[in-house]
């Protein structure tokens, strides 16, 4: 490698840290971390973490694990959104130690630089470190146990079988059972293309296997003790429902055949991520598919690869998301890293002439339209205060007249330009717009309302479970009440409801009585449409949100 880029790798590490964690204190503005936040808020309030509940009802979807780290993390710093976000940027972390450990071990010193800094600045790396699910979890699990996998491929040690089996459980406990696809995928192929696969027999990988059930018995157990020991519990519309038969397979095949209880309208499309990566792993997919035919040419030509575990493990589990009928942009989240791997080699390698226009050409579309998209933005967003727009524009600014006067190579200079075009976008996005987006979530500004002592008497409901940002929001329990309930209801203790437009018309429509206490201007999509972003047109797509009583 040649030493006069380190430097300059180093720190855009640096600057690609602080646009992952500048939006950790943002408020929310999606309804699936107030969801998971919900959920693991429920565990410290009830004193149980075996069980899970929202709007104090049995919850039945994900498995534990991302939960459990949320509740510590509550009950450590308090109950806030930016101690919910922690322990998954936190693990965030651990894919990159793991990406670069594992790319170090295999390939070049500068190599590894360059695939740690594609993993931070993939796209839906940026908005998953923000609007944080599962994925920044199962990023730094599935390398993580592919890598210990590898050591313990190359040499027997307790400690790389313990971690390997601890990482995978955790994974599982995280999205169920598919990620061992990944995973256990990743050795097979490695064995397969090394023609030794008989090492399969050999007692080490047994006990992998065994330890990692172990490892994963606490969510089996949370399980049985929250459903399978009460079958009278309705769950789905239905009793006797098994919580250990759900985890191991309703919720991974009944999501795969998009058959199960919960599904999506639209089935299926078996290209759906070849052209959801476009955004999801830009600036990058259009050179990770030249990297992935170079490897799969190797493979068909019988050269030799310096490992077979990211092209494996991480081809593996996106043909399998690509089959599935159930698909989110956000899966393939996961094999991010194993992406980033494949694809790094390519920007240190001498290509032929065409290969080589190739490379800079898609480069260079990214460095030119992402950061003239944040401009766009910017001027057409009119956010209350520009001062985190001009800190991007000197920060990355600097960077980029650093890289340009300082660079000899010329294609680890668009590299680098690359990389300051992506933190460019998203240090403005995560700065400056969602904070503008989560302005319009009217369901925090209700829950405000009702935090406030002349409310603190009134007993709280929501009448659709997606509302899930005001019960967190909300510094007491909120319970559910079906909205066809709601005329016939009744209580002696005072009540506050929270309801949204849709709600709200259903009631006018089917003359129900009620009162208005307050009502909150509403962004309420969770697509971001141009007709938001332009301040002059964004009221046509606000609706109100309401906090009502009988």
């Amino acid at each position: 490698m040649d030493q006069k880029n380190k430097p300059f790798y180093l720190i855009l590490f640096v600057l690609a840290l602080v646009v992952n964690f500048v939006g950790i204190g943002n408020d929310f503005f999606s309804d699936d971390p107030g969801l998971y936040a919900s959920l693991a808020k429920s565990m410290v309030y009830q004193g149980d973490v075996m069980q899970l509940f929202s709007y104090n009802v049995d919850w039945l979807d994900k498995p534990h694990f991302p939960f459990w780290a949320a509740c510590l993390s509550f009950k450590l710093f308090g109950i806030n959104v930016w101690a919910y976000r922690l322990p998954a940027l936190l693990f965030f972390l651990l894919s990159l130690l793991y990406t670069w450990l594992f790319t170090r071990k295999f390939y070049t010193e500068e190599v590894a630089y360059i695939a740690v800094l594609i993993v931070m600045t993939a796209q839906h790396v940026l908005i998953s470190n923000v609007d944080v699910r599962a994925e920044p979890y199962l990023m730094g699990l599935v390398i993580g146990s592919i890598y210990h996998i590898a050591k313990l491929h190359d040499r027997y040690t307790l400690t790389h079988l313990l971690l390997a089996a601890l990482l995978t459980a955790f994974a599982i406990m995280t999205k169920g059972i598919f990620v061992i696809v990944a995973i256990y995928g990743a050795l097979l192929g490695q064995l397969v293309f090394q023609r030794r696969l008989k090492e399969l027999i050999k007692p080490k990988w047994w006990f992998l296997f065994l330890t990692t059930f172990i490892f994963t018995i606490p969510e089996l157990y949370s399980l049985y003790v929250q459903f399978d020991l009460h079958p009278e519990k309705v769950v789905f519309g239905r009793q006797g429902v098994s919580g250990i038969k759900w985890f191991l397979w309703d919720s991974q095949f009944g999501r795969f055949l998009n058959s199960g209880p919960i599904r999506q309208q639209k089935s299926g499309d078996i290209f759906f991520f070849v052209h959801t990566l476009l955004w999801a792993f830009a600036p990058w997919c259009l050179f990770f598919y030249y990297g992935l035919f170079k490897s799969v040419k190797s493979i068909v030509q019988k050269v030799t690869l310096p490992e077979y575990y990211t092209i494996a493990g991480g081809l593996l589990l996106l043909l399998l998301f690509s089959a599935s009928k159930f698909q989110l942009p956000f899966y393939t989240n996961a094999i991010f890293p194993l992406f980033a791997i494949i694809t790094a080699p390519h920007f240190c390698r001498q290509l032929s002439k065409a290969a080589n226009i190739y490379r800079k050409a898609t480069q260079w579309l990214a460095i030119i339209l992402l950061p003239a998209l944040a401009v766009a933005i910017h001027v057409f967003s009119k956010p209350p205060s520009p001062v985190w727009f001009f800190v991007d524009c000197i920060l990355i600014g600097a960077m980029v007249v650093l890289i340009i006067t300082k660079t000899p190579n010329s294609g680890q200079r668009v590299f680098m330009l690359n990389c300051c075009a992506v933190l460019f976008a998203n240090l403005y996005m995560n700065s400056t717009f969602f904070k503008l987006l989560a302005g319009y979530n009217g369901q925090i500004d209700a829950a405000k309302f009702v935090n406030e002592p002349s409310s603190l008497a009134a007993h709280l409901y929501s009448v659709n479970a997606s509302n899930n940002v005001f019960q967190f929001y909300s510094n007491r329990p909120v319970d559910y009440l079906d909205l066809a309930a709601f005329k016939k209801f009744k209580s002696d203790k005072p009540t506050m409801f929270f309801f949204g437009q849709p709600s709200i018309d259903y009631l006018n429509a089917n003359h129900v009585q009620f009162k208005v206490v307050k009502t909150f201007i509403n962004y309420p999509q969770e697509n971001i449409l141009p007709a938001f972003i332009n301040k002059e047109t964004r009221p046509r797509t606000l609706d109100r949100v309401y906090i009502i009583t009988k």
